[in-house]
């Protein structure tokens, strides 16, 4: 009996991307975690309203003004887009969706290697949880869909012998202007250019010869595509010059080690990664093992690279695993069965009905006000930046580098911050400074000096909030659970300080009442 298909059957990876996306729709302000998103979207409010690309930086008071490469200004005038016309809302939605279909994407591709099914199912899904860890609305999300679509014309002309790679120039000039992961495009096709050399010249291969040629051709095609943006060749150089501060690389929170400590899921996908790999009887391929080595590696090195590790082992994990179901034991041949059946239900569906309904009825509720997004009260200063806007405190400010992306989304271009988390165009000598004097250390109001700084917003309880309050020439004019604002005891503060005497007082009756 010959099963139809019929539009009634959500497949696997229509599940995959429905089950994510309501996820990330409805509870999503995870993706508003990160400040950044605000300084991404002013930027490209600032292309668009020029009509130009930024040069110098128009966000910080430094001057002179700091040389600043916008290497995601596509995906920031996108989002100023998006921003301008749905707001936050629009944002997280946007994004959700975008993470959704990579991992709808991921299951597709596979699914091309006939492998059992169960098996892809709980690997795609572990990796899936893992790289939650990144999930925030900014540029890299748009790295995850395109190296999926990347690595599956690599592998399709490795093992498959059908030649697409024309395509990869074209998506090369895509990626170069929305995201610097662009370079794990390059890191992947290198891979499998010296993987395929390595068998010319080893093992006399004349067709991994003729493969090795043709991906040398694409990459000097892609390196041409990647010249092609606002910045020239610079854009090519910005990777290299970030990855190789070890000072930044050491102090920027995001390109840390993971942190086996914590109840992340990324420690299980390895630990399964390490136990397939012991125990199956398939041996990995030269190729195989460099992209293993490697983005294991660069997971470890960074937190940040853990959704990229997830995406590149999963399909050589699902066909190690596979081999391992190959007898004729019992729980095998269960195994297999279950796998055969879901695999023939799977089969059955067609077309992408479901996904299109679940982001029609999103869309319809966010319309009509069900969904709404704005940046987290209680760890953004909010409040503190409407006092802010108020008041129009004149003067150059000192501020957390996360309130400083806020600032730059809620109060630009009426406020420009110290700092923010552009780390890699304020360089380390500059966050060195920072450093000294949110961590008090000796000469500290030599900075404050130097860049003339007259008032301070920074986190409530902190160690530089302490001690400032205890100071005779900074005086507290702003107080909340997220932020404190101190002004400097000069001529110019004085009607701010005698406006607000009290801010002290509140701050000791709220520590006698607890």
């Amino acid at each position: 009996m010959i099963k139809k298909s019929s539009l009634l059957i959500p497949s696997i990876e229509d599940v995959l991307f429905i089950s994510t996306f309501l996820y990330l729709s409805f509870a999503g302000q995870g993706l508003l975690a990160d400040g950044d998103t605000g300084y991404h979207i002013r930027a490209g409010d600032f292309m668009l309203d020029a009509l130009a690309f930024p040069f110098k930086d128009p966000f910080s008071y430094l001057h002179p003004p700091l040389a600043w490469t916008a290497h995601e200004w596509l995906s920031e005038i996108i989002m100023a887009l998006i921003h301008r016309q749905f707001g936050l809302t629009g944002i997280v939605l946007f994004f959700g969706f975008i993470i959704a279909s990579a991992y709808y994407l991921l299951f597709k591709v596979v699914q091309t290697y006939k492998s059992n099914i169960l098996i892809a199912i709980v690997l795609v899904i572990l990796t899936l949880a893992s790289s939650t860890i990144h999930w925030l609305a900014r540029p890299h999300i748009f790295s995850l869909v395109l190296i999926i679509i990347w690595y599956y014309l690599l592998d399709d002309f490795q093992y498959n012998n059908r030649n697409r790679l024309y395509f990869l120039p074209l998506i090369m000039l895509l990626w170069v202007n929305l995201h610097g992961g662009y370079m794990a495009g390059f890191i992947l096709a290198s891979i499998y250019l010296f993987g395929n050399l390595f068998k010319a010249i080893v093992h006399k291969d004349a067709e991994a010869s003729k493969k090795a040629r043709k991906i040398g051709i694409i990459i000097v095609g892609c390196l041409f595509a990647t010249l092609i943006n606002p910045y020239g060749y610079d854009i090519l150089l910005f990777p290299f010059k970030l990855t190789s501060n070890q000072f930044i690389m050491d102090h920027v929170t995001e390109w840390l080690s993971p942190n086996f400590h914590e109840p992340m899921l990324f420690k299980y996908l390895l630990f399964i990664m390490l136990a397939i790999l012991a125990v199956s009887r398939k041996s990995l391929n030269i190729i195989e093992t460099g992209l293993v080595l490697l983005f294991t590696y660069m997971s470890l090195y960074s937190a940040r690279y853990i959704p990229l590790f997830g995406i590149i082992t999963a399909p050589i994990l699902i066909r190690q695993a596979d081999a391992l179901l190959d007898g004729e034991s019992r729980f095998k041949q269960f195994i297999r069965k279950r796998a055969e059946r879901i695999a023939a239900t799977d089969a059955m569906s067609k077309g992408y009905l479901f996904p299109i309904l679940t982001i029609a009825l999103v869309v319809i509720f966010a319309a009509s006000g069900g969904i709404n997004y704005a940046f987290d009260e209680k760890t953004k200063p909010v409040a503190a930046v409407e006092f802010l806007k108020k008041e129009q405190i004149k003067g150059n400010m000192f501020n957390d580098d996360e309130f400083g992306d806020y600032i730059i989304y809620a109060a630009w271009p009426q406020y420009k911050v110290f700092f923010d988390g552009r780390s890699d165009m304020y360089g380390a000598d500059r966050m060195k400074e920072y450093f000294k004097i949110t961590r008090i250390e000796p000469g500290w109001e030599k900075v404050i000096e130097k860049y003339r700084i007259d008032w301070v917003i920074y986190k409530a309880n902190s160690a530089i909030s302490l001690f400032l309050m205890e100071r005779k020439d900074w005086h507290l004019i702003y107080a909340d659970k997220v932020a404190n604002i101190f002004v400097k005891d000069t001529p110019e503060n004085r009607y701010l300080i005698n406006k607000y005497p009290d801010v002290n007082l509140v701050i000791e009756e709220d520590k006698d009442d607890k």
